[in-house]
């Protein structure tokens, strides 16, 4: 699964989903062995993370949108993606 961004020991991955099987736009993120899939409208799917570190993607997510939708359809249209600046 490709790293689109790592900041403050989070890891943000995307699937490569040729014809994308998944019917919501998300992403899969890592921090300190917790593991959290959220849509890209801020919904979490699935897993849990630490108040502080939720903030902190939540602020990233924000901040980068676009990019974040962009990448979903590289990814699913089979193309190569971009990395995602971090929070600095």
């Amino acid at each position: 699964m490709p790293v689109l961004c790592m900041f403050y020991g989070i890891i943000v991955r995307m699937y490569r989903e040729i014809g994308g099987k998944h019917n919501t736009p998300h992403i899969h993120a890592e921090y300190s062995g917790q593991e959290i899939v959220v849509a890209l409208d801020g919904t979490i799917l699935e897993g849990k993370f630490p108040k502080s570190q939720m903030k902190l993607l939540d602020a990233w997510m924000e901040i980068h949108k676009d990019d974040l939708a962009a990448n979903w359809k590289l990814l699913s249209n089979g193309e190569q993606f971009f990395r995602i600046d971090p929070l600095k």
